[in-house]
């Protein structure tokens, strides 16, 4: 897959499981999991750069004696995630033309 639209996606999709409540690293990658493939070394720059973009906020929890990373979704994120899906219809448009069988060169 094009590195450039995986990027878009998983972009997308790191929103869309933040969509359902506030996550930190290891739990995202586990609710991507059955969807998407993707490692915490991946993420933290995914991460990273939708906090840069104002599309989540991250915030620190005390766990087991340490502080564990919090990420939630913003205003800008969920409008991302409406975005990509009015663009996702144009994807599939491109998609089912390069699909055809029947296209004949004039």
């Amino acid at each position: 897959m094009d590195a450039q639209l995986k990027r878009g996606l998983l972009d997308v999709c790191v929103l869309k499981a933040l969509s359902k409540g506030d996550s930190y690293g290891y739990q995202i990658v586990k609710d991507l999991s059955g969807y998407v493939s993707i490692s915490e070394s991946t993420l933290y720059p995914i991460l990273k750069r939708l906090e840069t973009a104002q599309c989540l906020t991250v915030y620190s929890v005390e766990h087991n004696g340490r502080l564990r990373k919090y990420y939630s979704i913003t205003e800008n994120g969920l409008a991302r995630i409406q975005e990509f899906l009015g663009e996702w219809e144009d994807v599939m448009r491109a998609y089912q033309f390069i699909k055809e069988d029947n296209y004949v060169k004039e």
